[in-house]
C-alpha cells in the first residue's frame, strides 16, 4: 500500500515527466528508436475528442524542437503531440537516410511509428484513431511514403520540402515510382483510402539549392529516373502535388515567401492546415 509520501512522489513524477513536454521514451517494439510527447492539461480532465499529431524530424533529428513548436497548438486545439526519433546509423553503418525511404534492411520505419503510437495510446489509455502527420525535409520523405502505405490511418498529412519524391508513377519502380509497391509492402496501394486523406504540401519560395538532393550514379539511393521530378525541392514538391491531384487526391500546396530550407519557418501554414482538418472532422 502506498504511503501518502509515495503517492505524492508518483503524482509529481507523472506531472514532471509524463505530461506536458515529456521525457524521451525508448520504443518497446524496437528500443533503438525513441519518441517524446506533449500531453496538454486538458487531456487528463477530459480525454474525449483529443486528436494525435505526429511530427517527423528531418536529417537534423530536431524532434524536440518540432514538439515544442506545436505545444501551444496542442494546448488550444485538444491535441496530443508525438515526435519520433530515428537516430543516425541504427545498423551501425552511419547511414542517416534510412528512415526517409521507409525500409532499411530489416527495419520497417512505418511499422516502428505505428508501434510507438500504439504504445503511447496504451500508456494514456486512449485510442486516438486516425491522426495528423507532418514532416519536413527528411521528414517530408518519410510522411508522403507513409501516406501511400497507410492512408487509412490518417486524417491529414503535411509534406514539407522532401529532397526526393515518390510519384504515383506505375512505370517506375520504388522509390521513384510505385510499379512494384504491392510486391514490396505486401498489399496494393489503396487509392480509395488515399483520396479520403487531406494532403498539404509546403516548401519555401527560395528553397532552390540542389547540392544535397541530386542523386548520382553509384549513390546509395540512386535509381533510374530518380531525378526526373525536378532539380529543386520546389520543382519536386510541385511534381508530387500534380501526381497526387492526377489520381484524385485532395492535395493543396503552399509556397512560402522569403523562406529557404527551414522547417521552423513554414509551421504557421502547417498549423493552419491542421486546424482546417480538425474543424472539418470534429
Amino acid at each position: 500500500m502506498n504511503t501518502p509520501d509515495a503517492s505524492f512522489a508518483e503524482q509529481r513524477s507523472q506531472a514532471l515527466y509524463y505530461r506536458g513536454s515529456t521525457t524521451i521514451f525508448s520504443c518497446r517494439f524496437d528500443p533503438r528508436f525513441m519518441y517524446c510527447m506533449y500531453v496538454p492539461p486538458s487531456f487528463d480532465h477530459d480525454p474525449q475528442g483529443h486528436n494525435l499529431v505526429v511530427l517527423m524530424h528531418g536529417t537534423g533529428r530536431t524532434m524536440t524542437q518540432y514538439r515544442d513548436a506545436f505545444a501551444e497548438f496542442a494546448r488550444y486545439n485538444r491535441c496530443v503531440i508525438l515526435a519520433p526519433l530515428f537516430p543516425v546509423g541504427p545498423l551501425g553503418d552511419g547511414n542517416s537516410h534510412g528512415f526517409k525511404y521507409i525500409i532499411e534492411q530489416d527495419i520497417r520505419y512505418d511499422l516502428v511509428l505505428l508501434a510507438m503510437i500504439e504504445e503511447a495510446s496504451a500508456s494514456l489509455g486512449y485510442d486516438f484513431g486516425k491522426f495528423l502527420l507532418f514532416g519536413y525535409s527528411g521528414g517530408g520523405h518519410f510522411v508522403h511514403r507513409f501516406l501511400y502505405i497507410h492512408p487509412e490511418k490518417l486524417l491529414g498529412v503535411s509534406i514539407g520540402a522532401p529532397g526526393s519524391v515518390t510519384l504515383l508513377d506505375g512505370e517506375k519502380t520504388w522509390w521513384p515510382g510505385v510499379k512494384n509497391f504491392a510486391e514490396i509492402f505486401h498489399k496494393p496501394l489503396n487509392y480509395d483510402a488515399l483520396r479520403e486523406v487531406n494532403v498539404h504540401l509546403v516548401v519555401g519560395k527560395v528553397d532552390v539549392e540542389t547540392w544535397e538532393i541530386t542523386h548520382k550514379p553509384g549513390g546509395k539511393y540512386y535509381q533510374p529516373g530518380c531525378n526526373d521530378a525536378g532539380k529543386t525541392r520546389i520543382e519536386r514538391n510541385t511534381a508530387l502535388l500534380h501526381s497526387l491531384q492526377a489520381h484524385g487526391v485532395n492535395a493543396t500546396q503552399d509556397i512560402v515567401p522569403n523562406v529557404g530550407h527551414d522547417g521552423m519557418k513554414v509551421l504557421d501554414v502547417v498549423k493552419d492546415f491542421f486546424l482546417q482538418v480538425l474543424q472539418q472532422t470534429r
